[in-house]
């Protein structure tokens, strides 16, 4: 095999209360990459689609680039010639993963074409390493459940320790995104860096809520404990009418109702996709009557992480 088509998923990270440390995949969106072996040694990206021009081609500037680069260094292959499309089929910024997805499709690729064998643990701090050139921090809470799938807690950065979490199978997500431009770096700058004492034990008392509320297959706790006091006040200020975009998914069936990411994607958990169709519509609507443009998806919890497409 001398090329390979891999998709992963976009995710939601944070979950409301799990600043950095819980996120999810879905099933879509996501981002493709196509890949190749060639004769001509370096890693080259030859086509970048749907990204209206933002990102670089630049393999040592691109999050594919990079990720496949420290890839090859592990493995002593850097002689290798690699060539790179990317389709990126989300928008960028938008809070869902954007970069996470392209990078984990492309490491997800390599690996797989070269027969390399490394395991979702052995490949996650590679994604990291993309991470970093996207938004300047190696975090985990995107670019982990892109690659593992489903629902995943990063319980420790050092040592990485990271474990997949169970979660109701009938558990929806209704994602809006409104069409206002929210940099990661400049949301992770509004941020606190101290908290309340008062604060934090709430905070982690929702964090546990949540993750028993997963275990326990009890929706109405995880709709209880999606509740955060330390980072979204902040950042609900950078998207369009928040509290009442959040007014308008709980009085449509919304379990919770949080800001995904940095933003400015906003998602919900429903009970069916019937139900999230819903809560995306009446959403849409709300942001369509302040002149604000948005997209929407519905979507199931993604399992499997990336694909091979073709």
């Amino acid at each position: 095999m001398d090329s390979i088509r891999v998709f992963a998923p976009a995710t939601v990270a944070n979950v409301v209360c799990g600043y950095d440390v819980l996120g999810f995949a879905l099933d879509n969106p996501g981002d493709e990459v196509t890949m190749r072996i060639t004769n001509n040694p370096g890693i080259r990206i030859t086509k970048i689609t749907g990204d209206n021009g933002k990102l670089s081609m630049d393999p040592a500037r691109n999050t594919v680039g990079v990720s496949v680069q420290h890839f090859l260094q592990a493995i002593e292959k850097t002689h290798l010639g690699i060539e790179i499309e990317l389709h990126k089929q989300m928008p960028i910024g938008s809070g869902l993963g954007s970069s996470s997805a392209s990078t984990v499709a492309g490491l997800f690729a390599i690996n797989q074409l070269l027969n390399s064998n490394l395991t979702l643990k052995e490949l996650l701090p590679f994604a990291m390493k993309g991470e970093e050139i996207a938004c300047g921090t190696g975090h985990a809470d995107n670019v982990a459940p892109a690659l593992y799938g489903g629902f995943v807690l990063i319980r420790s950065y050092d040592p990485l320790d990271v474990i997949s979490l169970p979660f109701p199978p009938e558990l929806h997500c209704a994602v809006v995104f409104p069409e206002v431009d929210v940099p990661t770096r400049d949301a992770r700058q509004l941020i606190r860096s101290k908290v309340l004492l008062k604060d934090a034990v709430t905070q982690w008392g929702n964090i546990a809520g949540l993750v028993s509320g997963l275990f326990l297959n009890d929706t109405d706790l995880i709709g209880r404990s999606m509740k955060d006091i330390i980072i979204e006040p902040a950042r609900a200020m950078l998207i369009p009418d928040f509290y009442k975009l959040r007014e308008v998914a709980m009085q449509n069936g919304a379990i919770g109702f949080g800001i995904s990411g940095s933003g400015p994607s906003v998602f919900s958990f429903t009970h069916n996709k019937p139900q999230a169709v819903q809560i995306s519509k009446a959403l849409q609507n709300h942001l369509s009557s302040i002149n604000v443009f948005s997209k929407s998806y519905t979507s199931s919890i993604n399992e499997s992480g990336p694909k091979i497409l073709d």
